[in-house]
């Protein structure tokens, strides 16, 4: 089990603490709710937890299964809120550039394993979540 801490600064600005690594994330409120958007809002965070996750996913099946590391992969997650009440988060949009050709995955182990990593499969059904491979020629 892991724990992290956090703190509320005020300025609806918190500190968020790894407690392993101690190392420190810092959150504001977006402009569209009342924050400055000076850094990470909490669904910013949640948008990137998933594309880190994919792509960490998709590392550790690399290693595993395939024999090599994919560094240069790249993504860019774009994140749409509700219009209604309650706020939420309603789409997560994911685009991931691999920087080599998908002959160097034919049986796609590394797109099944995006597709199921942790925080894809802690997500409610009701967040629509596409995911766009760009393959390198």
């Amino acid at each position: 089990m892991v724990k992290s801490t956090g703190t509320y600064i005020g300025g609806l600005n918190c500190q968020l603490t790894h407690g392993p690594s101690g190392q420190t994330i810092d959150t504001d409120a977006p402009k569209d709710n009342q924050g400055r958007g000076a850094a990470f809002s909490p669904t910013d965070l949640l948008c990137a937890s998933l594309a880190s996750c994919m792509v960490t996913t998709m590392a550790i099946a690399a290693r595993n299964r395939l024999g090599t590391d994919i560094p240069g992969v790249k993504w860019e997650v774009t994140k749409e809120m509700s219009a209604d009440a309650p706020r939420r988060i309603v789409r997560i949009a994911t685009q991931v550039w691999m920087p080599f050709p998908k002959s160097k995955d034919p049986e796609g182990i590394l797109e099944r394993a995006a597709l199921a990593c942790p925080v894809k499969r802690s997500l409610s059904a009701e967040v629509e979540t596409p995911v766009t491979f760009h393959w390198a020629e």
